[in-house]
């Protein structure tokens, strides 16, 4: 129970403040789940007026509805896509492009030795960047964005075979699926994986590396 609620404590944590992000979200969500359901311009259509009621609601909330923009933006583009090649599943294209694009970044962020999840924490915690590079925690975070490059080169081969035999309904279904529900699960991986792997590299803890401690060292206990 107390590693449950430990990560359901860093859950918080990672997703705190993001939920303007989620504007950006919802519109291709409501695509996916509409579109499983029915044809194409009625599942467009009802994502793109999802999109301008977040905006409206963000208005009269006077909040920023910058997110909100951005998902009507690429609820556009996709759409456009798909009546421009006259293809429904066009509109999966860009998810397609970016899980490409997201897989080959991870990977060359492990060649050049600056692992992007260790970015992705220091954005979420503002650690020290230069802990991160120590020779007994930058492994740690290396093999995890490494299970990244795993994650989205799956998402990507099974998208992609989906889109080949232009079986729409389950790519509706498996955008759904594979989006915050896998997502959790990488987190989730990610956090037990990481903290697994700093212990056994006897690393510093970050409370160690700031105040110079010498080894042998404690190592992070919490926190990835």
């Amino acid at each position: 129970m107390a590693k449950l609620r430990e990560l359901v404590e860093e859950l918080r944590l990672v997703f705190r403040g993001k939920d303007k992000f989620l504007d950006a979200v919802i519109p291709p969500l409501v695509f996916a789940i509409v579109h499983a359901l029915t044809d194409f311009p009625v599942a467009f259509w009802i994502s793109i007026g999802s999109s301008f009621l977040i905006i409206f609601i963000r208005l009269i909330r006077r909040q920023p509805f910058r997110y909100a923009l951005g998902g009507l933006a690429a609820a556009f583009l996709a759409g456009g896509l798909a009546w421009l090649l006259d293809y429904a599943g066009a509109f999966y294209l860009p998810a397609l492009v970016n899980d490409g694009a997201t897989m080959i970044i991870l990977l060359l962020s492990i060649l050049v030795k600056r692992p992007a999840v260790a970015f992705t924490s220091y954005i979420t915690r503002r650690w020290p960047l230069e802990w991160y590079w120590h020779p007994r925690v930058r492994p740690a975070y290396s093999e995890v964005t490494a299970i990244w490059v795993v994650f989205f080169s799956v998402k990507l081969a099974i998208r992609y075979y989906l889109y080949q035999r232009n079986d729409l309904s389950a790519l509706a279904i498996f955008n759904v699926a594979g989006g915050w529900p896998a997502l959790i699960i990488l987190l989730v991986v990610s956090y037990l994986y990481g903290l697994k792997r700093l212990a056994a590299l006897q690393g510093p803890s970050v409370d160690e590396f700031n105040s110079k401690t010498p080894p042998p060292w404690q190592g992070q206990r919490r926190g990835f």
